[in-house]
């Protein structure tokens, strides 16, 4: 079957590797396409998008944007015009939001009693700083023995580093993917089903759903395609890559029927 990853994530954001890593990690895979969807920047996919070009590989300009309404409430953007000004200075706004949220988490787990540092944090970031960065600075210090564990330990909700989601609501989110000429996702919609919202959701202008993903059952996906049909979206498919040692998928790629995938072709290409 073809294999497909549109959701994936490296340095600039919370990914362990480099954007030209995750192309290769790709390649191994023997994908047909790629996207690269860091959160809150698109500042690395000119390089994944140069080695992939290079290899065959076909590539698609992407981000994710966080919401306000859920720390797991998410759309993806695709075939975004990185030139538009308006949704850069979007995703730097995104970014300096994520920093006073930092900021006010690194602040508590002080007040805590937990011996943890801006600089600990910050300086493991190289673009967009995340909670990923306060866990693996909680790992490195012997706070927490992975960053999964540092999450549970300190940065879920009734932990003492948490802070609720910050961002835009997800029409909001849905909307400027769209201003700027992109294609909007609800990504791992099945982390937040009792956040869904359809409805508002299409007629802010979304275009697909993240049906094939690792964590969804058999059951979720049905469910989900059901949605894409009735609303007119497309199904999309990512593995929400992150890189070794990130505690999530460790192997990109999502193999699809053959005529799931040249459904998805037709949208994006």
């Amino acid at each position: 079957m073809p294999v497909v990853d549109l959701h994936t994530h490296s340095t600039f954001s919370d990914g362990t590797t480099s954007p030209e890593e995750v192309v290769h990690a790709a390649l191994k895979r023997h994908a047909q396409i790629l996207a690269l969807t860091d959160h809150d920047t698109m500042d690395g996919t000119a390089r994944a998008h140069a080695l992939a070009q290079e290899r065959g590989l076909r590539f698609v300009y992407g981000v994710e944007i966080s919401t306000c309404e859920h720390d797991h409430l998410h759309f993806t953007g695709y075939h975004i015009d990185v030139t538009d000004q308006s949704f850069q200075q979007f995703l730097a706004d995104n970014r300096a939001a994520r920093e006073r949220r930092i900021r006010q988490i690194i602040k508590q787990l002080q007040e805590a009693g937990v011996g943890i540092t801006e600089e600990d944090v910050f300086s493991r970031a190289s673009n967009t700083v995340s909670r990923a960065h306060v866990a693996d600075a909680l790992h490195v210090k012997g706070f927490a023995h992975s960053r999964q564990a540092a999450f549970r330990q300190y940065l879920l909700e009734g932990q003492p580093g948490y802070v609720p989601a910050i961002g835009v609501t997800a029409v909001e989110a849905i909307r400027r993917i769209k201003q700027a000429g992109g294609l909007a996702v609800i990504a791992h919609p099945g982390m937040v089903t009792e956040h869904w919202d359809f409805p508002a959701w299409t007629e802010a202008g979304l275009d697909g759903i993240e049906v094939f993903y690792p964590a969804h059952s058999f059951a979720m996906r049905q469910e989900l395609m059901y949605l894409a049909d009735r609303y007119g979206l497309f199904a999309s498919a990512g593995s929400d890559y992150h890189g070794p040692m990130s505690g999530r998928t460790t192997v990109p790629g999502i193999n699809l029927p053959q005529s799931n995938y040249d459904k998805l072709l037709s949208k994006l290409f």
